[in-house]
């Protein structure tokens, strides 16, 4: 990158006017931390919907809101948030956010019935949704250059590692926390972490810089969230009809997302702020391509572990943590991958998101292969090894491609950026989480083939896999071709006029 396309740089290596922040890596582990927990929060309940539905004498359409609701609610807060932290004050957000987590954490674990659970998890939500692109924007505002790629690089580790271990981190609660209660400990570890969190984020999270009058875009707002609810209502109501009844919503959620596009684009040819840029999706470098991959992998990646989860408990017996424990040498596969490659993203660039896509197909594939036909007592044990090969190419998707995506965005835009990225992961995640275990019960339902349902249900989450590896390779192939000999891309950074490198 030149030296203009960096706004300038000083001796000692960092953009003009950029002082580090002297607690920058400790305030970044509190914010992972805080991560860590609400993204946590979509899987870890998965396991003790069980125990849930019997304790609290609920139906299976009411405790599905258990994980459904969260997930709904998480997805709508996404974007304004992120708006709001670029508008007002990131570090005020995060806290207040991660306030509200820890407090509607301990209504859940305490509530005395389905009704009071499912709204304290949607309050839940939608505070880990206000909390979540606080994460990126603040990495944005508190690092440069190839501390940046570092810091993304644990934030992206955080978001693979934490999807991957929920079912175990959930077992290991259960088998903890016995008696026929137990599940409310799931909730209630929130409590103390996020009491510290908060504390030490009031000490070391810095203060985000304002210029001049912000604004925010309230019928943008409304436009959107009403877009998403539209597309996502169906998804997470999917076990009690929702796709066929309410499949109307679909259309009316793109109509509305439409219009939302369209009064973006009117705000910024007036010089007004609009909530969501466009210009993140046509200028930005990598920006766009890496929501699609995101969003894509999302669809197959998310909705694999409650399939695990289904074969492990009612196809094999296992208990919670038993089932836990079998999907764990992807958690492990993915930490360390991801732990390395946060420094290698800057020398491969999307080839290691091509790389690790191909890794993730080959070992859950296997996986599913080994499950369907290998014997039944071994099968879960012989596939551990396959099953960290995919962990391993998981660790060098999630972490590379949101580096990629975010690290060229303007400090200004980090916060709506993050949330638009998210929301794109959140949407396939829900589709993901509605389509597979549907799938599954579906050939359930026909032939009682345990195994059968299994293969399908996990062919299917490759599908989208293998649909985001496209996109990445298209995208490697096309930044070869564009390469000028030194190895500079002529499109880059300095000729986004959205870029005028406010890092």
């Amino acid at each position: 990158m030149t030296a203009s396309a960096a706004g300038g740089r000083n001796h000692g290596g960092q953009p003009d006017g950029y002082e580090p922040d002297p607690n920058r890596w400790r305030a970044l582990w509190v914010t992972l931390v805080a991560g860590f927990m609400s993204l946590l929060d979509v899987s870890i309940v998965a396991v003790a919907l069980p125990t849930i539905q019997q304790q609290l004498h609920a139906s299976a359409a009411e405790v599905q809101w258990v994980v459904s609701g969260y997930a709904l609610s998480f997805a709508l807060a996404l974007v304004t948030a992120g708006r709001l932290g670029d508008a007002l004050d990131r570090r005020r957000i995060f806290l207040i956010a991660l306030s509200g987590f820890v407090l509607f954490s301990a209504a859940c674990g305490a509530a005395p019935n389905i009704t009071l659970l499912v709204v304290a998890r949607l309050a839940q939500g939608l505070a880990a949704g206000f909390m979540a692109p606080q994460n990126s924007a603040l990495i944005q505002q508190m690092f440069r250059g190839a501390e940046r790629g570092r810091a993304f690089g644990f934030f992206g580790a955080t978001v693979g590692i934490s999807s991957a271990v929920g079912p175990l981190t959930g077992g290991l609660i259960l088998a903890l926390a016995d008696g026929a209660q137990g599940w409310r400990w799931i909730f209630y570890v929130n409590v103390p972490i996020g009491i510290l969190a908060v504390l030490l984020g009031r000490r070391l999270l810095p203060r985000t810089r304002r210029s001049g009058r912000e604004h925010v875009d309230l019928p943008g707002v409304l436009l959107l969230g009403l877009g998403v609810l539209a597309l996502m209502y169906p998804l997470v109501q999917a076990e009690a009809g929702g796709l066929t009844g309410l499949w109307w919503m679909f259309p009316a959620g793109a109509a509305l997302l439409f219009v939302f596009t369209r009064r973006q684009r009117r705000l910024l040819n007036r010089g007004a702020q609009p909530l969501l840029d466009p210009r993140l999706f046509t200028t930005v470098r990598g920006y766009a391509v890496g929501a699609g991959v995101g969003t894509l992998y999302f669809i197959g990646f998310s909705g694999v572990w409650l399939v695990f989860a289904l074969f492990y408990q009612h196809g094999l017996g296992f208990s919670p943590l038993e089932s836990g424990l079998a999907v764990t040498p992807f958690a492990l596969g993915s930490a360390v991958a991801a732990a390395v490659s946060g420094r290698l993203v800057d020398r491969l660039g999307r080839l290691l998101t091509v790389g690790g896509l191909t890794g993730v197909i080959v070992g859950l594939g296997g996986t599913a292969l080994l499950l369907r036909f290998a014997p039944l007592d071994i099968a879960p044990w012989i596939a551990a090894p396959v099953l960290f090969l995919g962990g391993v190419g998981g660790g060098c998707v999630i972490s590379p491609n949101i580096t990629m995506t975010l690290r060229d965005v303007p400090v200004h835009m980090a916060g709506a950026a993050g949330g638009a990225l998210q929301t794109g992961q959140r949407l396939g995640a829900a589709v993901g989480t509605a389509a597979l275990p549907g799938l599954y019960y579906l050939v359930l339902s026909r032939s009682d083939d345990q195994r059968g349902a299994l293969f399908l249900a996990m062919a299917a989450g490759l599908l989208g896999m293998a649909a985001s590896l496209a996109l990445a390779a298209y995208d490697w192939r096309r930044d070869r071709r564009r390469r000028e000999p030194h190895g500079r891309c002529p499109d880059d950074v300095a000729h986004n006029p959205v870029h005028a490198r406010q890092t």
